[in-house]
């Protein structure tokens, strides 16, 4: 093994959404930075590939000569039955294949500056008193910084962030082959089923000549995902007429409000030493439909950020990202996990109430869209609601 004599400002292990949006971020900035990857892009990944409106904030307009299809409506339904179309004047999402997308923001690190080796999995990684090490088949390297952005089954996390435990749910997923000709549920729009299974939803997400249908479950241990998965391609009346092929595993790992209090210098969920966890790697997927491709894009920006102005200031600390995600996403989560717990242990309910409340659905979409918060969405909400349903919303949630 030849070791690697430069000391690279920051080093990034995994090249999703995450690590490539900070490997860009720092390159852009003068930084050197090493990005490490074990698979080739581009590469293929089962995923719902959706995007919020909002990551329009966070990425150059490029990204949108990707988009497979922009979503402007969901078609809510409760086991198959009783759909209720609900539409947008403005988009509220964007579907792309996360092949293509992550090569693409791979591409924008790469023309910047960024040393990016693919192929080449890490097996180790170790403080130093002055940085961090990470050893590859190929050679070793270090870095002033390290930046884990290697999933929900991140080797950086299991390494560097001893003891860190956090919960994945498990979803499986299959992409369909349609043709140019379908377009279900309908142009410009998504299907959600919030009583597909237990405590989860069911998903059918269009592309171009494709469709990404799944299943999530947010509970730990679901009886048997395969079996939500067939019921619900089964009663989709919509898929019935499709050869739906075997559907693929992987897991969602949820923001889980069991965090420890913030102590600053004693390792943290995100920040340990010099090393920090972004996105799948850090669990910050939002707990409510499991979107993670923005807060990925997100959180690799607040760690660019705090890399730079540690580097460029002494004074500051790493641990300004730790502040951050907790200042920043942590409330949004603990909304989401108020609303997820609301929605799955009352799916028939809400799913009632959305004729009713259409107008909520609306200010939803106006968080997707960036124009609220989750905060600003669940008070606009309460006082849209009558009293005697937020009543009962409110007392499932012990909030009163």
């Amino acid at each position: 093994m030849v070791p690697d004599n430069k000391t690279y400002d920051a080093i990034v292990v995994g090249l999703g959404p995450a690590g490539a949006t900070a490997a860009y971020e720092m390159s852009r900035a003068g930084l050197s930075v090493l990005a490490i990857e074990k698979q080739t892009h581009p590469r293929y990944k089962v995923c719902g590939g959706g995007l919020s409106a909002r990551i329009e904030q966070l990425l150059d307009p490029g990204f949108k000569s990707i988009v497979e299809q922009t979503i402007s409506g969901i078609q809510f339904s409760y086991r198959g039955q009783d759909s209720i179309s609900i539409e947008s004047p403005n988009p509220i999402a964007y579907m792309v294949m996360r092949d293509r997308f992550d090569h693409h923001l791979v591409q924008q690190a790469r023309r910047v500056g960024t040393d990016i080796h693919e192929g080449e999995p890490s097996k180790s990684f170790r403080h130093l008193p002055d940085g961090v090490e990470v050893t590859t088949d190929r050679g070793c390297y270090q870095g002033k910084v390290l930046i884990g952005a290697d999933g929900a089954n991140s080797q950086v996390a299991r390494h560097l962030f001893p003891g860190r435990r956090l919960r994945c749910i498990p979803t499986l997923e299959s992409e369909v082959e349609v043709g140019p000709g379908l377009q279900y549920p309908a142009p410009g729009k998504a299907l959600v089923d919030i009583g597909a299974g237990s405590m989860g939803y069911a998903w059918v997400f269009p592309k171009q000549g494709r469709l990404s249908v799944g299943v999530g479950e947010f509970q730990s241990k679901p009886a048997s995902l395969k079996n939500t998965f067939d019921r619900f391609v089964r009663g989709e009346m919509g898929l019935t007429s499709l050869d739906i092929p075997k559907p693929l595993g992987h897991p969602l790992p949820l923001f889980s409000n069991r965090i420890e209090p913030y102590k600053e210098q004693e390792p943290g969920e995100f920040v340990n030493g010099r090393a920090l966890l972004v996105g799948d790697a850090g669990h910050l997927v939002d707990p409510l439909f499991g979107e993670g491709i923005y807060y990925a894009v997100r959180s690799g920006k607040m760690a660019a950020t705090a890399v730079l102005d540690q580097l460029h200031d002494r004074s500051k600390s790493l641990w300004g990202y730790e502040l951050a995600i907790r200042e920043e996403l942590y409330p949004e989560f603990r909304i989401c996990s108020r609303l997820a717990d609301i929605v799955y242990m009352f799916p028939r309910l809400c799913h009632r109430l959305l004729n009713p409340y259409r107008e909520v659905i609306q200010v939803y979409y106006e968080v997707m869209q960036g124009k609220e918060t989750y905060q600003s969405f669940y008070r606009r909400a309460k006082g849209m609601v009558k009293s005697s349903t937020r009543e009962l919303l409110l007392e499932a949630l012990h909030l009163r």
